[in-house]
């Protein structure tokens, strides 16, 4: 392989590991982790922040019968559930060298987060995995990846999307004519009201001068590629 970065921090929703079945699908799950481990084999250190959508969102609180800070709090548990999941399907498939950081104390499963410790584990070759968000209510995993990647000093935010080749100027999915933009800066996140990530982690991105590369990971080994830069995207920058 000719790996286009050395350290990188990967975002995955949890939709993109969710099916209409179930909260994860055995199949999605076990192809990324596939990806992953070729990846870390091949060289490349890799950090990864998994969202919670597939099992619970903080905006199931809207209808007002729990609070948002309790509901954004549930949603911190279900990353970390995730997190084990798939720390689960990596060590199943062979790869031992996994270690779970979580923002939150869960001292049994996982590891109490410290960047220092992060950035030792991934030079020694272990996938790392971030659970528990930042740890607080009204921060989206969003903002917990750009944070994750700028504290482990990764050369990009690689961000999957479910289904998506980068970032449009409108919904693909609703107009056909949507167009697809290859570079953006931080500012045209605002300017054009592009909504593919929350405004907290794009101006840390940005603070960071920390580069976002945004593409699909549903077809086939499209991580891998994307680690190769071999494949289509969108990439936002101060540049």
């Amino acid at each position: 392989m000719s790996l286009k970065f050395k350290r990188v921090l990967l975002k995955i929703s949890g939709e993109a590991l969710g099916c209409d079945d179930d909260i994860i699908d055995p199949k999605k799950i076990t192809d990324v982790a596939r990806q992953v481990i070729e990846l870390a084999k091949s060289g490349l250190e890799i950090g990864i922040v998994i969202g919670g959508g597939n099992i619970w969102r903080g905006t199931y609180a809207e209808n007002d019968y729990i609070d948002k800070i309790t509901a954004d709090q549930m949603g911190i548990f279900a990353t970390i559930m995730n997190c084990l999941a798939f720390e689960g399907v990596l060590k199943k498939l062979g790869y031992k060298n996994v270690k779970v950081y979580s923002s939150l104390k869960v001292e049994t499963i996982t590891n109490s987060y410290n960047y220092n410790y992060a950035r030792e584990k991934l030079s020694e070759g272990y996938i790392v995995l971030f659970g528990g968000g930042t740890g607080y209510s009204y921060f989206t995993t969003d903002t917990a990846a750009a944070l994750r990647a700028i504290e482990i000093d990764a050369n990009a935010l690689l961000m999957a999307k479910n289904g998506t080749k980068g970032v449009y100027d409108k919904d693909p999915n609703l107009f056909k004519d949507a167009k697809m933009y290859n570079k953006l800066k931080y500012g045209d996140l605002v300017s054009k009201n592009l909504q593919v990530m929350d405004q907290t982690a794009a101006t840390l991105a940005k603070d960071a001068n920390l580069e976002i590369y945004v593409f699909d990971i549903n077809e086939k080994d499209n991580i891998i590629k994307m680690a190769n830069g071999k494949l289509e995207y969108t990439l936002i920058s101060n540049k």
